[in-house]
């Protein structure tokens, strides 16, 4: 590690309006605390920016010095990329300002802002584009992966609605990406991750969305697992209107004030529907689904947009320790659907479970090099969230999630979302980037010739 000094530091805290923190500061272990409790790194130094031009002080001091990087935005990323050992860390998490332009229809996001921020701001205006399912969510980690959530079958993927984003670059060169300026960097934040520079704005189309969608919960015991899965994979591959999302979750039950108490802890597999679109009309396309067994408990209505993205938010609360593993499917195979319903019965710990999230509809069409996120072909996203409380549980739960991982395997489409990889999985980064790879390397030697920005799902510069 590069030694800093106290004059070193003086010259930092002289250059930008944000805190510098350092190990011995206070507010340096909240500032170095992410939401996967697994991770525990300890910068040199943590430099709390204001805004861009702190950003482009942070960079060229950690560039010129030889320090490792990296960049916080919600610090929600599963590997812990927001927080590197010994270099410096860019914390962009206090930056969470979100503008709307109702009549243009556009939304202007700072780099810390949670989904929460973007929704509040958003619905106020009966707006939304698509953005997750969990409102603690950083938006600038999830969009630069792809980022997907309810709107994703009529809407298309975060990055099919991201307009441009002001970026800094290795050089600590101000860069504005778009369609019109700069279009092979555009072209790779949207999807290629954090290789490219810190985005310091970023503007995104919105849709009319709400305020008030159709949204809610069928539960099913985990006997009728296999069944249920099997009638929800011909539903989903039938004429399903691009307005209507149903996801999967194999979990325990929670104590859900809908359901009786003796189902809180039993095995279920949970359909979580959405629709967006005339209520009358929500009511139709959902009633199938009530037919694919005897359910043991049901809460489906009419609610906010925003309520409906915080709805899982007691399930991914921050502090626990967490492991995931994912694969992509075109399909759901009845070997694959064997797999889920038999791990979900022997879920290592009451926290994990087992989501298939849909992302068809309008995203599949589009061109897998019309973006850096590569994978059109998926229909959903499979995660197995590995997810407990105490260290000693460490090595059960993380076995468990890697089996279920090469159970699922053989049916999966061999691709996986990026943001869904661990810390362990860099022999899966052509997986995650698919055809793009070369074009992402060729773009990443442009801008960032000696991989200042490596503390990610890394593309190294192409020779």
């Amino acid at each position: 590690m590069p030694t800093l000094t106290p004059e070193h530091i003086d010259m930092l805290r002289q250059a930008v309006r944000g805190k510098v923190l350092l190990p011995a500061d206070a507010g340096y272990d909240a500032a170095r605390t992410i939401w996967n409790a697994t991770v525990d790194r300890r910068p040199a130094v943590i430099v709390q920016c204001t805004g861009t031009a702190d950003v482009i002080q942070a960079v060229n001091f950690a560039r010129d010095r030889g320090l490792v990087l990296a960049v916080r935005g919600g610090g929600h990323n599963i590997a812990g990329s927001a927080i590197c050992s010994d270099g410096l860390v860019i914390d962009m998490s206090a930056n969470r300002v979100v503008h709307i332009d109702p009549h243009a229809k556009v939304a202007w996001v700072s780099p810390g802002a949670l989904l929460a921020d973007f929704d509040h701001e958003a619905q106020a205006l009966g707006l939304a584009t698509p953005l997750g399912i969990n409102s603690t969510t950083g938006v600038a980690g999830l969009t630069l992966g792809g980022g997907f959530g309810w709107l994703t079958r009529q809407y298309g993927m975060t990055v099919d609605n991201l307009l441009g984003c002001e970026v800094v670059t290795a050089d600590g060169a101000r860069h504005w990406a778009s369609a019109d300026h700069e279009p092979d960097l555009f072209w790779a934040l949207r999807g290629g991750g954090g290789n490219f520079g810190v985005v310091t704005l970023f503007q995104f189309q919105l849709h009319a969305v709400g305020p008030m969608i159709t949204a809610g919960l069928l539960v099913f015991p985990a006997a009728e697992g296999k069944a249920v899965l099997q009638q929800y994979r011909t539903f989903a591959e039938s004429a399903m209107p691009p307005e209507l999302n149903v996801w999967v979750v194999l979990r325990k039950a929670p104590p859900l004030p809908f359901l009786p108490s003796s189902a809180h802890g039993t095995d279920v597999v949970v359909l979580a529907v959405f629709h967006n679109g005339d209520p009358d009309q929500a009511d139709a396309a959902i009633a199938p689904l009530r037919q694919f067994g005897q359910t043991v408990g049901e809460h489906v209505g009419q609610m906010p947009y925003t309520a409906w993205q915080q709805a899982f938010d007691p399930l991914l609360t921050p502090g626990a320790r967490n492991y995931w593993k994912s694969h992509n499917f075109s399909r759901l195979d009845d070997g694959a659907i064997d797999a889920m319903t038999d791990f979900a019965l022997r879920l290592p710990s009451p926290h994990a479970e087992i989501f298939i999230g849909q992302v068809g509809g309008v995203a599949n069409p589009v061109p897998p090099d019309a973006t850096a996120y590569p994978h059109r072909e998926a229909r959903y996203v499979m995660n197995v969230h590995a997810r407990w409380e105490r260290s000693d549980e460490d090595a059960a739960c993380i076995d468990w999630a890697r089996a279920f991982f090469r159970a699922t395997e053989p049916y999966a489409t061999g691709s996986v979302y990026v943001n869904f990889l661990t810390e362990d999985e860099t022999a899966r980064l052509g997986a995650a980037y698919g055809p793009n790879y070369d074009r992402l390397a060729r773009i990443k030697r442009q801008y960032d010739p000696d991989n200042l920005f490596r503390t990610n799902q890394n593309i190294a510069p192409a020779p």
